[in-house]
């Protein structure tokens, strides 16, 4: 599904000094995986969701979803890519103000040619299970930060996306609420056998993660993240 091969990508940082956000980082995940990578703030791991959304190229290496080449598409069909086949859940928040929970999750399907009322009915199975059902209705700003960030979950996983990238998905939730949503995404990576790589600085979704990967200084890092609480176990 998602193949990464030695991925290079450096930046000037001044005095001749070189930052060096990937390099040479390998990686691949399966249908129905959940790969969670760890990693300092810094580590390159932003770096490397960008990449593989086709919004920034690198230096070198390559990025191969489904045996096609990501990073050299056209504009044109990157903005197909990220828009059919890719979730992506950032950590921004952000919402169209005034715009009701159930639109602002459909909001992707519309730039499909998925109607109004089709896109409603596909996205509110989705807020349901993430807890939102008697919050389809609600506004951005009547939502809690962590209602905000699970709207947008839903957002991601709209289009039926064979590979999802999560920039920190739970950081806006408390312990109870992160758990059920790591849960809910491992169950969709296996029943959609959907690929997963789920950048994260929280320690439970290792239990739910089919692989863990922590990045530092721009590679793969050969040991796992540090130990980890027996709160949460992947079903």
């Amino acid at each position: 599904m998602l193949s990464v091969d030695d991925l290079v990508k450096h930046y000037p940082a001044g005095g001749g000094e070189v930052v060096r956000a990937l390099d040479g980082v390998s990686l691949a995940i399966g249908p129905g995986e959940l790969v969670a990578l760890y990693g300092p703030s810094g580590s390159g791991k932003t770096t490397l969701l960008n990449i593989i959304a086709a919004l920034l190229a690198p230096d070198s290496g390559r990025v191969a979803v489904n045996g096609r080449n990501v990073s050299t598409l056209s504009t044109r069909d990157a903005q197909r890519y990220r828009r059919t086949e890719l979730g992506y859940v950032s950590q921004s928040l952000d919402l169209l103000p005034g715009v009701r929970a159930i639109d602002n999750a459909a909001l992707k399907l519309l730039g499909t040619r998925a109607n109004v009322r089709e896109a409603r009915e596909r996205v509110a199975p989705i807020l349901e299970r993430l807890g939102l059902g008697d919050r389809l209705d609600f506004r951005p700003n009547a939502l809690s930060a962590g209602q905000r960030q699970r709207v947008l979950i839903a957002r991601a996983l709209s289009t039926s996306p064979q590979l999802v990238l999560a920039d920190e998905p739970t950081g806006n939730l408390d312990s109870q609420r992160s758990h059920e949503v790591l849960q809910m995404l491992t169950d969709i990576c296996t029943e959609r056998q959907i690929a997963m790589l789920l950048v994260t600085h929280d320690l439970q979704a290792a239990a739910f993660a089919t692989h863990v990967h922590s990045l530092q200084d721009g590679r793969l890092a050969p040991h796992d993240p540090p130990e980890l609480p027996v709160t949460a176990r992947r079903s």
